[in-house]
């Protein structure tokens, strides 16, 4: 079993950057592609961003392109979201997950294809 935990949320202006991060808790981590969701209250999960096990290739959803950039240290396994220019509908509980096997673009953003999920944490943006 894989634990994941997530950290860096807190509250910003809006126009601000945040860096979170997901750490693992053994090293199988670094052969896992890790997906990242955000759900506001009232909401539905919505899927913004994921990198392959190697860190090779990224994707992101189209809400975020261009503000969003996710990396990865598998030396200290952990995964890191950086947002840029935040806005205050990005308010959200931020949360990462992880694909045990290997599948590709088509299914980045398939919720049943992540074994694996954080408790997630909390970014408030104001106005």
């Amino acid at each position: 079993q894989v634990t994941l935990r997530e950290s860096g949320g807190g509250l910003v202006q809006a126009g601000a950057s945040l860096t979170l991060s997901c750490a693992a808790s053994e090293r199988t981590f670094g052969n896992y592609g890790i997906g990242w969701f955000r759900q506001a209250p009232g909401k539905e999960r919505e899927f913004v961003g994921f990198i392959t096990w190697d860190g090779v290739r990224t994707y992101y959803a189209d809400s975020v392109k261009g503000r969003a950039t996710i990396s990865r240290d598998n030396g200290k396994n952990t995964v890191s979201l950086q947002m840029n220019n935040l806005r205050p509908e990005e308010t959200a509980t931020y949360i990462c997950a992880a694909q045990t096997a290997t599948y590709g673009e088509s299914f980045i953003a398939d919720e049943l294809k992540y074994n694996y999920w954080g408790q997630g944490t909390q970014v408030t943006v104001s106005a």
